[in-house]
């Protein structure tokens, strides 16, 4: 299958192509489900699938949802013969919230200034200047976000793309290592309070206020 397919994948040392490995393994060794990407080619990505037309990143197995895995030996067969992209499902050990740049760095900030406190966990950034915020699955947006074009929830049926993904403008990086977090993942209200109050302060309008009673109590989030 992979044969027929046109432009030649990126190519790879044999030390990245294992630091590929080791780190979905390692994902997966964490109760992360783990999900191959397609490969970058150039400035797209192949799959290996015939006829698929999607030219950015994506999942390389068209059941993706369903072979996710967090057995570790195989997630490194996956990861034995092809640099596949890392790939993470979202709604299951985890949700994300992602945001641009600016408001990213301003909540990372906000929550590095309290680093006991509870709404501290993973966060990527990806080579375009997208933030990740990994907390616990489950809940909705706030109000105040949910309309908001700056926050957007991952959460079932969705994934992205984890360090060391390569993506055509350079690699995913974390800006607070899993390691760094303890592996401990936040509650999500509490990291959607900071985005919140970083978002007025920036000076952007949210269309609905919080009353009294609409969210249920924060749980803990390690």
């Amino acid at each position: 299958m992979w044969g027929t397919v046109g432009p030649r994948v990126v190519h790879l040392s044999p030390l990245e192509r294992v630091r590929l490995r080791r780190i979905a393994v390692r994902y997966a060794m964490h109760g992360w489900e783990v999900t191959p990407g397609a490969c970058l080619a150039r400035s797209r990505f192949v799959c290996g699938r015939a006829g698929c037309p999607t030219v950015g990143c994506h999942p390389a197995l068209e059941n993706w949802e369903l072979a996710a895995s967090t057995d570790p030996a195989r997630v490194a067969t996956w990861w034995h013969n092809r640099p596949h992209g890392v790939l993470l499902p979202t709604g299951r050990a985890f949700d994300v919230l992602e945001v641009p740049s600016y408001l990213g760095q301003h909540v990372l900030d906000a929550i590095s200034d309290h680093p006991a406190d509870r709404s501290r966990g993973p966060v990527a950034v990806t080579p375009t200047g997208r933030w990740m915020f990994l907390v616990l699955p489950g809940d909705p947006l706030r109000p105040e976000l949910d309309h908001c074009f700056h926050v957007v929830r991952h959460g079932v049926g969705s994934w992205i793309p984890a360090p060391p993904t390569r993506l055509p403008e350079g690699p995913v990086r974390w800006a607070l290592a899993p390691e760094q977090a303890r592996w401990r993942l936040p509650d999500s209200y509490l990291v959607q309070k900071v985005m919140v109050d970083a978002l007025r302060a920036t000076g952007i309008a949210l269309t609905a206020d919080l009353l009294p009673g609409q969210l249920p109590l924060p749980r803990r989030g390690f």
